[in-house]
């Protein structure tokens, strides 16, 4: 049950009864310290100040009409107007019992959207760098969330698999076949040829002719081009696809829509736009230019969607994808997990498909942005040449740097144990570290915080959860076998138990705003509670019998609550580190 929202709306009735406008916000929210109750409504003032009326004279006619019967034990008007609710413990004691019966732990399933989730969009001939790490797994995080609410995701990896590149790379494919027989298709291999093609693309006009031939060869369907090109796609996402199953991420390769999924439609676009009076010839070039965007003179920015050449912009490929995932793929939600630079460019598509009434207003476009790693020096995260990281680098010392981390905690394991071990903790370390961190800032990249077991970190969570699951193992019994009803006797468990039932509102938080910190910081939260409690309430050794059980049930519901919200980040626990 989402508390949050229930008591929003009884409140908003109670505003509406004493006078305010219909549709007066709530703004009910979790309140910051016990004292001033489990929530706290602040909406009251903001409406006494529109209806010019005494804040606390209007709190106290909200209050003499506001129906908590059987939530609240009381509720009480703070300073100027707040209101404060204070849970009443039969309710909380019910609630719990209900979450812990569930197998969704009391998360209602949410009116089902097709929505449509952009992430990862690796390039194809290069591997996957740290630059590409956020987009994926911030990106993964919200769409298992949506999914679990009951949500219609499509995921689409957009690929750069289109363009210039390619004439440039199947050109020299052809050069080397013709002078020394075949071409490593190993992506590592692939990479020094990348970076040997655009060399001779830059400095060799003959060899630039010939790459932006193979380019129109490729876009008529060319078959010589059209097989290259595929080699190329396969190579590079097969290696992405070990990044994908190494971090536990939900893109397999039928998830693939890159670029040239759009191609046929660009030139039927651009005649549209042009039909419709939006894009306008100039040098020879197509552009729409947008009034909402000027340039430094302050005309209207024009944006280029066909050069002079007859070739296409990313511009014109956004259009086609944000055009196709409404038609095609019938999305109430887009959700793009892009770096933060590309907003403007985004936003300028954005008002083309907009204008040109490709998607109505009801169908939300969301720039999900994020900032950048970095380094401990601030700057983008490099190697010691200053180099770009490749994903995969990473990933392996994350895994070498766990396992000497759990050798030291725990040398007594087995060794294959131990190594199943440092993986999970190592996959879990490098996510976490990220998803913990405000998806909009940029973040200093730390091995020695990431795998800390101190502080909001993911070896912390994993052992706070193999904390909780070692009650069960010491006492011989399953989460599963208990019995009674949770009663609260103590102010520690009804603050654990207040704690445990925000669960829903954190995961319809992260679904509604992108954002898997929030994820992070409820569950590093609930862990502080849980211990709080566990030090309090002795659950083993409790004097009554149907106290035992009620705990027991607090600490079940606790260890499936922090396993099913690291699960939503993607992330695994473990029974034992």
């Amino acid at each position: 049950m989402n508390i949050q929202a229930l008591i929003n709306d009884k409140v908003s009735q109670a505003l509406e009864a004493a006078g305010a406008p219909a549709g007066s916000p709530a703004a009910v929210r979790q309140s910051a310290k016990p004292q001033f109750g489990d929530y706290q409504a602040n909406g009251v003032m903001g409406v006494a100040k529109r209806l010019g009326t005494n804040p606390r004279e209007f709190a106290q006619k909200v209050l003499d009409v506001l129906n908590l019967d059987g939530i609240a034990s009381k509720v009480e008007i703070a300073g100027p107007g707040f209101l404060n609710i204070f849970l009443d413990e039969a309710f909380l004691a019910k609630q719990a019992d209900a979450a812990l019966s569930d197998s969704r732990l009391g998360v209602a399933v949410a009116e089902t959207q097709t929505i449509v989730a952009d992430y990862s969009a690796p390039n194809v001939a290069k591997e996957m760098h740290v630059g590409h790490l956020r987009s994926t797994i911030i990106g993964d995080a919200v769409v298992r969330t949506l999914e679990f609410l009951g949500h219609n995701v499509i995921r689409a990896n957009h690929i750069g698999d289109w363009g210039t590149q390619f004439g440039m790379l199947i050109a020299n494919l052809e050069r080397v076949q013709a002078e020394s027989g075949e071409v490593s298709m190993e992506l590592a291999d692939l990479e020094g040829f990348y970076r040997e093609s655009k060399k001779l693309y830059d400095e060799d006009e003959e060899f630039a002719v010939k790459a932006r031939g193979y380019v129109v060869k490729l876009q008529s369907g060319d078959e010589f081009c059209a097989d290259m090109w595929k080699k190329l796609v396969d190579v590079t996402m097969i290696q992405n696809q070990r990044n994908y199953d190494r971090l536990n991420v939900s893109l397999t390769r039928e998830h693939v829509m890159g670029e040239s999924m759009y191609n046929s439609m660009l030139p039927t676009i651009v005649a549209d736009l042009k039909e419709q009076g939006l894009a306008k010839e100039d040098d020879g070039a197509q552009v729409v230019f947008l009034d909402e965007y000027k340039n430094k003179d302050g005309d209207p920015m024009g944006v280029i969607i066909q050069k002079r050449d007859g070739g296409f912009l990313y511009t014109t490929t956004d259009i086609a994808c944000a055009k196709y995932r409404f038609e095609e793929l019938g999305a109430d939600r887009v959700l793009y997990f892009i770096d933060s630079r590309q907003h403007q460019h985004l936003m300028q598509a954005w008002t083309i498909v907009r204008k040109a009434g490709y998607i109505p207003e009801s169908v939300s476009l969301e720039h999900h942005a994020f900032g950048m790693m970095l380094g401990k020096d601030g700057k983008p995260f490099k190697t010691r040449a200053g180099g770009t990281v490749r994903l995969a680098d990473l990933l392996d010392e994350a895994e070498v740097r766990a396992a000497k981390l759990i050798e030291s905690k725990n040398p007594t394991l087995a060794e294959d144990e131990k190594k199943a071990i440092a993986n999970t903790v190592a996959m879990a370390a490098v996510k976490y570290a990220d998803l913990s961190k405000h998806r909009t800032t940029d973040y200093v990249f730390d091995w020695d915080n990431m795998l800390a077991f101190e502080g909001n970190t993911a070896p912390y969570m994993q052992y706070a959860y193999t904390r909780v699951a070692s009650v069960f193992a010491k006492a011989g019994i399953s989460m599963d076998s208990l019995e009674g009803e949770i009663k609260i006797t103590e102010e520690k468990e009804k603050a654990l138990i207040a704690k445990l039932l925000q669960f829903e509102e954190a995961v319809q938080s992260v679904a509604r705003e992108g954002q898997p910190h929030i994820m992070c910081s409820y569950l590093f939260e609930l862990a502080g509670q849980f211990s709080s409690f566990y030090e309090a309430c002795p659950i083993l050794v409790a004097d009554d019998d149907a106290i035992k059980q009620s705990r027991l049930k607090l600490a079940a519901l606790t260890a499936k609550t922090i396993k099913q919200g690291l699960s939503l980040l993607g992330i695994d626990t473990l029974e034992r580190m």
